[in-house]
Parts: structure tokens; C-alpha cells; sequence
């Protein structure tokens, strides 16, 4: 597929790395040639420099050619002007980055489809959502999901009320039945531990475990965790992302909003009637303190820096908040985030007909010690991997693998 991407920032180059490595011809367009240098060293791109609301940089970028137009600009009028151009000078289909709510309102929708627009996605709208969606879930530290949510990974601690504690770990045995779940990695006091036959569990473990769909309720049951209920909340930054999550959650929950902007505060007290706004330097631990986050529920950290999302985070979580959600846009943190508090790397691949994992059991491939697959998606079909699994070619696989033995893993799929 041809795809043609005018914005060389965070989403822009996320997009590019992303897709270029599934077969497509990517082309990035941006004025910023540095951007583009920057995108280009990491994927394997085509970079035209220009101002994609231009014919001329269009044509340039062989738009007419191409499958597929995303405009993930900066701002939003230029990816709606970019997107309707693309699209007139023969994109098959365009995409345009908004910022507005209000443009994604059925009627007004069907306007910017008359322009030419394909598709509008608002990703802090997105971003707000799953927000809320977080809160609703059980004080589980993560979920990650895989290939396309049919595998999900969950990570959690185990309480002493769990009816893990104290059990043997299974799939290593030939005659055991097809599992729903599997532990796949460990970490017990500070060490990483990917988990081998005659492996017990331990209160106060933290527990990554792969779970088809079908049973990500039953794992979260066993965790011994109760879900928490979140009364009081409190929210760090009004942006756009925050002021959708008070004006969603304002009659349900008490929220303290934190925006170290006066004049953008007082703008805020009079859209947020219902949620109490506090004009003040939330990296301040005194200032946290006074305003009560130890006695919150929850606590989002949404002000568009990621560096004070995560400190913030971190503050909070030290401080025995329950729910502690923090906004990473700079996607050098994303890696460092997902990693805290697990040494493992979590790899999926498709596997090649005719790799060595197509030519035994899991058991008899000779796949490093420290290293386990915890789940098979075949077609429509999901497995959890045991030791006596068969893996088939084109299979999707999700490994864990500590990092001494990562560069050893691709061999058997590819």
C-alpha cells in the first residue's frame, strides 16, 4: 500500500515507524527538515520537505498515487485542508487529525465526507476515553493488548487474598488441559523472573500474565484485588484531555482540577461548574500535599509534558494513590514506562513457513532458558502456548524473553 503522511511530529512519526515495516511505501511530508531527517533515520521512509496545504508539495508527494493520505499536522486546519486536496488530486482515502469535538457530531461529519474527507480522528477525545475506561478497571498496574486485542497482557500484584498464592505454576505438563492464562513473567523482589516448572507464586508478586479475551475477567478475579471505586480524583493539567475527563466525570465523581495557568484557571472554573479548579505548580510536592493527594482514588496527569506526567505519577503513587494514570506523548518514554519494574522484552512475531518453530513442540525447540511464548493466534483461533503447543506457519506468537537472549529469539520464527 502507498501511504502518504503530511506531519513529521510524535503521531507522524510514530505512524511512519509504525507501518513501514509491514510492506507499505511510506512518504512523509513536512517543512521541517530536521523532522524529517529525524523520521528518516528510523524508518525506512521517502521525506519531502514542504508545506503539505500546497499542489505543488502534493504532487511532489505523488498524492494522486497514493492508497492512502493521514494529515497529522500540528494543526488542524492545515490537515483538513491537506486531507480535502489529497483527496481531490486522487488519494484513494484521506484521513485528517482534529482537535474539535464538535466536527465528529453526525451531521457535521457528513460535511467534511462531501469535502473529500474520508475519516476525522480526534486523539485526545481517544486519549480521554480510555481514561475513563482505566478508572473503571480493578487497581491492575497494566493491561496490554495483542494482536488486535485478541491477547491481552495483564499485570498485577497479588494480594494475600488471592488463590494464586502458594499454587504451582502449569503448562509445562503434556497431559494438562488447554490453558485460558498463563503467567509468562515474574518480578519478586526487584529481580525478573521468567517462570520455569516447579515455579510457585508468592504473595507480593507482581505477575505478567497472557489471557485470551474470554478469560481476562477470571484473571482479574484471581488477582484477590476488589475493584476501587474512585469518589474523589484529582486531575493534573487543563488540557484538552482533562477538560473532557472532569466534564465526563464531574456529576459521578469530586474532582480537583490542578492548571498552573491563572488566566487559563479561571477560564476553566466557568465551563467546569461541578469541578473544583486549583491555580497552582502541581510539581510542588507541598502544594500536592496541601490540596489533599494522599486522599485521592485517582490521579491523571494529563498536562502535555510527559516529563511532568511521570514525575507527578510517581509523586502520587509514592503518596498511596490507588489509580495513578500519567499522559506520555514523547514516545522515547513510552518503552521506559511499560518497563518499569520488569527486566523482560515482550516481542510478537509472524512466523515464516519453514522457521524451527514450525518443526517440533515448544518443548523441543531449544528456545533459550529465559525465554517463554505465552500466546498463538491462528486465524480466528487463540491459544495459550503449553510446552506440548505445535506452532503452525504464519502463526502470530507473543514471546517474553529476557534481554541476554533477544537477539537469539527471531531465529526459530523466521
Amino acid at each position: 500500500m502507498k501511504i502518504v503522511i503530511a506531519g513529521a511530529g510524535e503521531m507522524g512519526s510514530h505512524l511512519a515507524r509504525m507501518l513501514s515495516g509491514n510492506g507499505h511505501e511510506i512518504t512523509i511530508v513536512d517543512p521541517d527538515g530536521k523532522l524529517l531527517a529525524d523520521v528518516g533515520s528510523l524508518a525506512d521512509v521517502v521525506s519531502i520537505e514542504g508545506d503539505s496545504t500546497t499542489f505543488e508539495v502534493l504532487r511532489r508527494a505523488s498524492v494522486r498515487k497514493c492508497d492512502l493520505f493521514i494529515a497529522v499536522n500540528h494543526e488542524e486546519n492545515d490537515n483538513i485542508v491537506a486531507a480535502m486536496m489529497a483527496k481531490k488530486l486522487g488519494a484513494r482515502k484521506s484521513i485528517a487529525r482534529i482537535d474539535n469535538n464538535e466536527y465528529l457530531e453526525p451531521n457535521n461529519k457528513e460535511m467534511f465526507i462531501d469535502m473529500g474527507i474520508d475519516y476525522l480522528f480526534y486523539p485526545e477525545k481517544v486519549a480521554a476515553t480510555e481514561v475513563i475506561n482505566l478508572l473503571g478497571h480493578t487497581s491492575t498496574t497494566e493491561y496490554v493488548d495483542f494482536s488486535s486485542g485478541k491477547l491481552s497482557l495483564v499485570v498485577f500484584r497479588l494480594e494475600a487474598s488471592s488463590p494464586l498464592v502458594g499454587t504451582l505454576l502449569t503448562g509445562f505438563d503434556e497431559e494438562q488441559a488447554q490453558l485460558n492464562f498463563r503467567t509468562v513473567a515474574i518480578t519478586r523482589g526487584g529481580q525478573t523472573i521468567i517462570p520455569r516448572r516447579e515455579e510457585h507464586l508468592m504473595e507480593g508478586d507482581v505477575i505478567y500474565v497472557i489471557t485470551c479475551q474470554d478469560a481476562l475477567q477470571e484473571v482479574l478475579e484471581l488477582s484477590g484485588q476488589t475493584n476501587v471505586e474512585v469518589k474523589n480524583m484529582m486531575i493534573l493539567g487543563g488540557s484538552r484531555i482533562g477538560v473532557r475527563i472532569a466534564t465526563e466525570l464531574q456529576d459521578e465523581v469530586n474532582i480537583k482540577l490542578v492548571e498552573y495557568n491563572q488566566e487559563k484557571a479561571y477560564r476553566l472554573a466557568e465551563v467546569l461548574d461541578k469541578t473544583l479548579i486549583i491555580s497552582e505548580d502541581g510539581r510542588n510536592t507541598e502544594v500536592m500535599l496541601e490540596e489533599g493527594l494522599p486522599n485521592m482514588d485517582a490521579f491523571v496527569a494529563v498536562t502535555g509534558r510527559s516529563e511532568t506526567n511521570i514525575l507527578a505519577a510517581m509523586l502520587a503513587k509514592r503518596m498511596g494513590v490507588k489509580k495513578v494514570i500519567a499522559e506520555v506523548e514523547n514516545l522515547n518514554y513510552i518503552d521506559l514506562a511499560e518497563s518499569i519494574g520488569i527486566d523482560a522484552e515482550v516481542l510478537e512475531f509472524i512466523v515464516k513457513p519453514n522457521s524451527p518453530a514450525t518443526k517440533a513442540r515448544i518443548r523441543d525447540l531449544g528456545l533459550p532458558e529465559d525465554t517463554i511464548i505465552g500466546g498463538i493466534v491462528r486465524g480466528d483461533k487463540v491459544f495459550i502456548a503449553v510446552d506440548n503447543t505445535e506452532i503452525n506457519a504464519y502463526d502470530r506468537v507473543v514471546v517474553f524473553s529476557m534481554p541476554a537472549s533477544v537477539g537469539k529469539v527471531g531465529y526459530f520464527f523466521n
